[in-house]
């Protein structure tokens, strides 16, 4: 009853504050709002059990080729055969291979990216289906009716949850067409390795049916997991891999070149997923963790004010026989009183806000796209609340019950301590402290940003518009294929407005998955720890000119190419330079070595003529490197993963309606998709960038914010208890001006004394998480020096108002104070 006593008191006390205890409610509001939707998100992201069965027997093997610079070479038929032959620890095998298909038959024709998948994959991920049955062992095998399954994500926002999508057939594209039937759809959970659409079973793929596929080690293609067998440890399982792989290599050294340095590895499945997220979030709770210990400072710093103002009311009830026991309770029913009302709006507040960090997370672990705000998110705001009760209520320095060490209760006025002076100034130079950590943080990011946007990619980005139009082979020859390219760029081209359109295979950076392969040239012989690859790209004529891309030297590609003896290609200016060093590179040869070739049908191998040199086109990276390419015309094959590039002087999306009914009315089928401008293409893969820009700038701005009111707080109640000593130094003859920049250098050494420790404590916390996570870097000098600058001028800025204050002083006034 006491306890409610005490609430009720502090109930009316606050009524009689409103705007400090508003101030108080807020500012804890940001920082335990912030902190509850970050934990959420780690929560959702990194500890939430997932929805496969037994996930701790489930594991993700990788085979990787760090010489050849590919941390994931996938695995072949041959390969996966062997481990399941030869390993004891792993009581079953499933595989996924990642393809596109052009889907016909349920709503608009489109291309999706889809899983082809064993009758064993769905079994050991522990996955089962809301809607009819997933892929088992019976739809294994060539004489094995096609069947698809939904993803629930594709099923609830493509076809809006609709179960009659159940038993209807469609018909799949890709290096030839199948029929298959839609048996189920899948349980929201991981979408991983891709974020696919579909899953097929292997039939519907003619390519997975190949005899080359099925016998080439080489040909790599297929992600693999697998179920720990029963008392069988994750250690035990890698090391058993390692022993059979070594046997592997030692039996097939042709598909292990040295230069590779092949590997093989295996983690939780858990970890793998989580993998890209965990540094992230990790920065992101530190973030708002010095959010919370901004907010608990400033908040600290008001409380401290409003107790040395109540020292009478302290006093008094101490003289009376209060216990420091009681007095200590009323504080405490005080912080609880304002930390309650500031949990319960920061709570309300981090709904929306676990909405935003979401689709900001969903970028670097895709756990966070099905992420839900549950009761963690209560009690996280509950238990924050509490802590910052109990601190705020051991803050102050409670009165003696003795008069002689309390205030003199005749006196009105109002007086620090040399204590509470410190504590006022500790709190306000960790608030500083940590906002530049923060603002230092945050100006590193930005600074990254800005320089990303700042480079030449070489294209004209702004004006070229990419349109999918994969090619649809259901009953054509691959000729008349070509042919409905060409058409579709002759009439595309005759549209008003439009410069040049071209045919390419590649998105620039949306598609970020190159086709790198082994390659050669006249007298050249690749030397040790050179990459002994180039990247092979389909054109048109007329492609480089689409993208605004110069030709250095030699021509571009033409239709009397198209009969020519030999096949031709044009090359990077990088490959030119390294193949044919200080020489002429045109009509010279290059040709394709890769064993892979075996197993791809239609790409030439024979010597190609170069009749050209292009300036570098990096299609794959967002910050341009050196690349290795060698084009060919689509006139020599293979036309696949059709793109159509269309340079324009108007505003290229006025361009999409008009190419979309120019294409549909030659082909009724025929997918046109994700028309974008490589301008907006770019944009978009910067997103992540801009995201920890915003993310970490509002952080960083809420922290600036926050600390710039608590030096103002505390400058103003130490102006407010020094009237006295103001008017005083006036009447002996200080200037007002004198006393100004005494105020502002007060607010300056605190900020001074605040950017040291965030300094040192920036550098000692970035050094200590550099050992476990190596993406975690020190920001360079230029952000932490304009972080520097600009908390500095902050303080200055803030400190103004009371130094004006304390050089308008009236004497008389002053000296009548008490």
């Amino acid at each position: 009853m006491s306890f409610l006593r005490d609430l009720r008191v502090a109930f009316h006390s606050f009524w009689r504050t409103r705007g400090m205890a508003l101030t108080v409610i807020l500012t804890l509001a940001l920082g335990i709002g912030a902190n509850a939707a970050i934990f959420t998100l780690v929560r959702g992201v990194l500890l939430k059990p997932l929805v496969n069965r037994d996930e701790d027997r489930l594991i993700y093997i990788r085979q990787s080729a760090p010489g050849l610079r590919d941390e994931d070479t996938a695995f072949s038929v041959p390969e996966i055969q062997d481990l399941r032959a030869n390993m004891k620890s792993l009581s079953a095998i499933g595989d996924f291979s990642t393809i596109g298909f052009t889907m016909i038959g349920l709503g608009e024709p489109r291309e999706v990216k889809a899983g082809v998948v064993g009758g064993s994959y769905f079994d050991v991920m522990g996955l089962h289906p809301v809607l009819g049955r997933l892929i088992g062992p019976q739809d294994d095998g060539q004489n094995a009716a096609g069947v698809v399954v939904l993803t629930y994500r594709f099923w609830s926002t493509t076809f809006k949850k609709d179960p009659s999508v159940l038993g209807k057939t469609v018909r799949l594209g890709s290096f030839g067409d199948r029929s298959a039937t839609v048996i189920g759809v899948l349980e929201p959970c991981v979408p991983y390795p891709e974020d696919t659409e579909i899953i097929a079973n292997v039939v519907t793929s003619p390519h997975h049916l190949s005899a080359t596929m099925v016998t080439g080690r080489v040909h790599r293609m297929t992600e693999v997991f697998a179920r720990l067998a029963p008392g069988a440890t994750l250690d035990q399982a890698r090391a058993e891999l390692r022993s059979v792989y070594a046997s592997m290599k030692k039996d097939h050294p042709e598909a292990y070149p040295a230069n590779g340095d092949y590997q093989i590895s295996a983690k939780l499945f858990r970890e793998q997923i989580t993998f890209g997220a965990r540094t992230v979030l990790i920065v992101l709770l530190a973030a708002a963790g010095l959010v919370f210990i901004i907010a608990c400072s400033n908040v600290a710093n008001l409380i401290l004010a409003r107790t040395v103002r109540r020292e009478g009311e302290l006093a008094v009830r101490a003289a009376l026989g209060a216990s420091p026991r009681v007095l200590r309770r009323m504080l405490l029913a005080e912080s609880l009183l304002l930390c309650g009302v500031g949990a319960a709006i920061g709570v309300m507040s981090a709904q929306p806000m676990v909405a935003v960090l979401a689709r900001y997370a969903s970028r670097f672990s895709v756990r966070a796209l099905d992420l839900k705000v549950d009761s963690s998110l209560l009690w996280v705001g509950a238990g924050l609340a509490l802590v910052a009760a109990v601190v705020l209520a051991y803050v102050p320095r409670l009165p003696s019950a003795d008069a002689s060490h309390g205030l003199n209760l005749s006196s009105g006025s109002v007086r620090i301590i040399g204590s509470t002076s410190r504590r006022q100034r500790m709190f306000a130079v960790t608030q500083i402290a940590a906002s530049f950590v923060l603002l230092a943080g945050a100006s590193a990011v930005i600074n990254t940003l800005i320089e990303l946007q700042r480079i030449d990619t070489g294209m004209d980005t702004r004006h070229v518009l990419a349109i999918d139009v994969p090619p649809m082979s259901y009953g054509k020859t691959p000729q008349q294929v070509l042919e409905f390219y060409k058409e579709s760029i002759r009439r595309i081209d005759a549209l008003p407005g439009v410069n040049k359109t071209a045919f390419g295979m590649a998105v620039p950076w949306r598609e970020q998955r190159g086709l790198g392969m082994e390659f050669s040239g006249d007298g050249h012989t690749h030397v040790p720890g050179e990459d002994p690859r180039a990247q092979m790209r389909v054109i048109s004529p007329g492609f480089f000119a689409a993208l605004g891309v110069p030709i250095v030297a030699g021509r571009d590609f033409n239709e009397l190419d198209t009969n020519a003896k030999e096949p031709v290609a044009i090359i990077s200016e990088t490959l030119a330079q390294r193949m044919f060093p200080n020489q002429d590179p045109l009509n010279r040869h290059v040709y394709w070595t890769d064993p892979v070739l075996q197993f791809v049908p239609g790409i030439p191998t024979a010597p190609h003529r170069i009749i050209g040199v292009t300036a570098d086109i990096d299609d794959l990276h967002i910050v341009p490197e050196p690349t290795l390419t060698i084009y060919s015309t689509f006139e020599q094959g293979p036309v696949f993963a059709g793109r159509l590039f269309i340079h324009t002087s108007a505003n290229p999306y006025s361009l999409v309606t008009p190419v979309t009914r120019t294409i549909r009315g030659m082909s009724a089928e025929q997918p046109v998709e994700h028309a974008a401008t490589l301008e907006d293409v770019r944009a978009d893969v910067l997103a992540p960038d801009r995201l920890n820009s915003l993310v970490f700038g509002i952080f960083a701005a809420v922290a600036l914010a926050i600390a710039v009111v608590g030096v103002a707080a505390v400058l103003t109640f130490s102006v407010t208890s020094r009237t006295r000593e103001f008017g005083i130094r006036l009447a002996l003859g200080s200037k007002p001006k004198d006393l100004l920049r005494g105020v502002i250098a007060e607010g300056a050494i605190m900020a001074a004394a605040g950017v040291l420790v965030g300094s040192a404590f920036g550098f000692i916390t970035a050094r200590m998480a550099g050992r476990y996570f190596l993406e975690v870097k020190l920001p360079g000098v230029l952000p932490v020096l304009l972080s520097a600058i600009v908390l500095m001028a902050v303080a200055v800025i803030a400190s103004m108002l009371p130094a004006a204050r304390a050089a308008k002083v009236d004497i008389m006034q002053a000296l009548r104070s008490e």
